[in-house]
């Protein structure tokens, strides 16, 4: 629908140069709608080209990973913050699309597309060793 929509939008905005300026606004709406179209096409080859050095499913920190999420970023954002696809836990093809991406100390945050568009994200921590204690928090100060 979307696209649809913008192919309709980028119609009606060389119908509307043709109306006013004839060819030379014609030729001008064509070359912004391309340079547009340039621009998309070369961000995206830089994210895929940046994605294909590392190892699929990888990022430097889960944590921090987790901590950028934003309902509604789309999974090309998603690769060009972690530099890596994802890995695909989802049928391929199927809605809604589930992705994965594990750090250093096996922390992973999974994500979920619906439509190409992040829904739900659950950052996942391996649980400490049973042989390292860890001293407990401080209690807050409840003093006045």
């Amino acid at each position: 629908m979307k696209n649809a929509t913008l192919a309709l939008a980028a119609l009606f905005l060389v119908y509307v140069a043709w109306q006013r300026y004839g060819w030379p606004g014609v030729v001008a709406v064509s070359g912004g709608l391309l340079m547009w179209l340039l621009l998309h096409f070369t961000r995206l080859m830089t994210v895929m080209k940046r994605a294909a050095n590392r190892p699929i499913g990888w990022v430097d920190s889960a944590v921090m990973l987790n901590a950028k999420l934003k309902t509604g970023v789309t999974l090309m954002h998603v690769i060009a913050m972690t530099r890596a696809l994802g890995e695909r836990l989802s049928v391929e093809g199927e809605e809604p699309e589930v992705f994965r991406w594990t750090d250093g100390s096996a922390s992973s945050v999974t994500a979920t597309f619906r439509g190409g568009r992040l829904q739900i994200w659950v950052l996942n921590r391996p649980a400490a060793d049973p042989g390292t204690e860890t001293a407990p928090a401080p209690a807050p100060d409840t003093a006045p």
